[in-house]
């Protein structure tokens, strides 16, 4: 424990923009659990008598259409924006993990099988078929989650079955083979543990592209319903307004949206750092 905690010390103090991304996610993710207690308003409550102040002392972000505190509602949207590309990057991750491992280690009709599927399913344009399947399905913030899942599925198979086809082939899943370990154990213990360092990258830069992807069904109205507090609900809203002066409609959550995608961009090098055996060498 004592060596992790000095190696993520060295890490952080070796690349402070690293540390910076860090400091904004951890920001993000107290927004997430305490937003309803933090927010100074509630998100929801409308006043047409405060519909749209500019920003000032009492409301920071200004106020929208309907007189509610935009900043409030910036702060309750983290929540929703955050859990629908932690869970939906979660989803992607461990199932394309895991046709990716077998794919890769098993070979043969199992590799053809898989790979053809997920060239199908790149086949389409991922944004497009995330329209499609939400407007097939409804835009409930289930199948938000399912559609960002499955657009983002054929980046982790396609990345771990390529790690996994040179790690199999590495001296100690032979030693592992003739010391009588299974496939299961073999996959599980031995090589994913080795490809998870480069998978951290791109589990980073997904968030931020689930994120977007949220936001951008919201934005052409297939994602959540207003009057939910989400980031790109509150742009498209905002959208309309910019013209007749009120920009700080779309600019503060949209500023706010812009800064969690460029924080996930920043944090992948600094997990892979973290993660990586070999950094700590």
């Amino acid at each position: 424990m004592n060596e992790t905690l000095r190696h993520a010390r060295y890490v952080m103090g070796e690349n402070l923009v690293t540390f910076g991304a860090f400091i904004f996610f951890f920001a993000m993710v107290l927004f997430a659990i305490f937003g309803e207690a933090i927010a100074p308003y509630n998100p929801l409550a409308s006043n047409s008598a405060l519909a749209l102040q500019p920003p000032s002392f009492a409301h920071w972000f200004g106020t929208d259409e309907l007189g509610r505190d935009v900043l409030s509602r910036v702060i309750v949207a983290t929540r929703l924006d955050l859990g629908i590309a932690v869970v939906a990057v979660a989803l992607s991750f461990v199932l394309g993990s895991i046709l990716g491992t077998c794919a890769a280690y098993f070979g043969g009709w199992c590799d053809r099988i898989i790979s053809r599927l997920i060239d199908t399913l790149m086949a389409f344009p991922l944004f497009v078929l995330a329209m499609g399947l939400v407007a097939a399905l409804g835009n409930t913030i289930e199948n938000i989650i399912y559609a960002t899942a499955i657009i983002n599925l054929p980046l982790y198979t396609r990345v771990v079955r390529s790690e996994v086809l040179v790690q199999r082939q590495a001296g100690y899943v032979e030693a592992a083979h003739l010391v009588g370990n299974g496939h299961l154990r073999i996959m599980g213990n031995h090589i994913f543990p080795n490809v998870l360092p480069v998978t951290m990258v791109h589990i980073s830069l997904n968030m931020g592209w689930a994120i977007l992807n949220a936001a951008g069904l919201s934005f052409i109205g297939l994602g959540v319903r207003p009057p939910t507090a989400e980031w790109g609900i509150m742009v498209a809203e905002g959208a309309t307004y910019i013209v007749s002066g009120e920009w700080w409609l779309a600019l503060f959550p949209g500023t706010v949206l812009m800064l969690a995608v460029f924080c996930f961009n920043l944090l992948g090098d600094g997990l892979r750092d973290l993660i990586d055996p070999r950094m700590r060498t």
